[in-house]
């Protein structure tokens, strides 16, 4: 386990920063995971116009999730929610950001 590992995983037990979520895969079992919610507001720039928008993104442990596609399901605190676009990953690989909308 190298120093990143252990930080990300510190990271998600500790229960003010991490929380409990069912993960499900498109066809497969329903997984339970932690994750690190970030529902940061979105500007995007659209000609001249700059366009503001509530955006629910959260952060999921490679070691739990390995592959998440479009489409899979994440049930937090009760709310469900399908992961839209493409997910992507932190520089060290342990990370996957996913942006979601409600299911």
């Amino acid at each position: 386990m190298t120093a990143f590992t252990a930080v990300v995983d510190a990271l998600y037990a500790d229960p003010n920063i991490g929380r409990e979520a069912v993960y499900t895969s498109d066809g497969g079992a329903p997984v339970l995971v932690r994750v690190v919610s970030r529902q940061a507001d979105a500007i995007t720039d659209f000609g001249d116009a700059r366009l503001w928008s509530e955006t629910t993104r959260v952060d999921l442990r490679v070691a739990e999730v390995p592959a998440p596609r479009p489409g899979d399901r994440l049930e937090v605190d009760g709310e469900a929610f399908l992961i839209q676009g493409e997910p992507t990953r932190d520089r060290e690989r342990l990370v996957w950001t996913v942006d979601l909308r409600p299911a």
